[in-house]
């Protein structure tokens, strides 16, 4: 298994811009409040459908998931629960020190890297790519390559999960988060077979309390294909 990581091991880190350090002091406050909080509901709705698929027919391996923006590990440990290999990737080397010690995590069938959207390289014939509102924090200016990165590393099959935000959500106006409409989302997801996407848009807070208007689209789509 090492072998495996060490023939994909990440490009050298680029500095992130001065816009985008605004939010880096915020993510040790927003892991201690989402600690312990389920997975998202779109992960939950991809497994449920690779469930259904293996019913119908046996897999005689463990799939293999890429879980970006793993935080402290929300998504991942019911990734490792259900007996995925998982690969977690988070900017933040804080979230990955925090996952690495959880002690309800399996690390047989788990690796974990820090490491940038800007400088993100993944293997490929992934079965899952989860990003559970992480895209919105891509620098803008290299989105369309980790898309299409996204995109490459999975295989015919294999599904995207997660999150992205629309251009009436009120973080619009800051320069370092990326909305989209719903022409460009569609735009994005060409090369998939939709089968969950639901747009929210309502006031609310946020994990750390504070007053936000979502503007979200929640996305499961499998990559067209046998």
């Amino acid at each position: 298994m090492c072998d495996f990581w060490q023939r994909w091991k990440p490009k050298n880190l680029e500095i992130p811009d001065q816009s985008f350090m605004e939010f880096e002091h915020r993510w040790s406050s927003y892991y201690k409040v989402v600690e312990g909080r389920p997975p998202r509901e779109t992960l939950m709705k991809a497994l449920e459908l690779f469930a259904a698929e293996s019913d119908s027919k046996e897999r005689k391996s463990r799939q293999f998931a890429v879980d970006l923006g793993c935080g402290n590990g929300r998504d991942t440990a019911t990734l490792l629960q259900q007996n995925w290999r998982v690969l977690a990737i988070d900017g933040q080397a804080e979230a990955i020190d925090q996952l690495r010690q959880r002690p309800d995590l399996n690390r047989t069938y788990l690796e974990a890297r820090v490491q940038k959207f800007e400088a993100l390289t993944l293997p490929p014939e992934v079965e899952l790519v989860n990003a559970s509102f992480c895209l919105p924090f891509c620098p803008v200016e290299h989105f369309s390559e980790l898309w299409e990165v996204i995109v490459t590393s999975l295989k015919k099959g294999g599904r995207f999960s997660g999150q992205l935000f629309g251009d009436r959500d009120s973080w619009a106006t800051l320069s370092n988060i990326l909305t989209h409409t719903r022409s460009q989302v569609d735009q994005l997801l060409q090369s998939f077979d939709i089968e969950f996407f639901e747009e929210e848009e309502h006031p609310g807070k946020t994990a750390l309390g504070e007053d936000k208007y979502w503007h979200i689209y929640q996305i499961v789509a499998r990559k067209s294909g046998d």
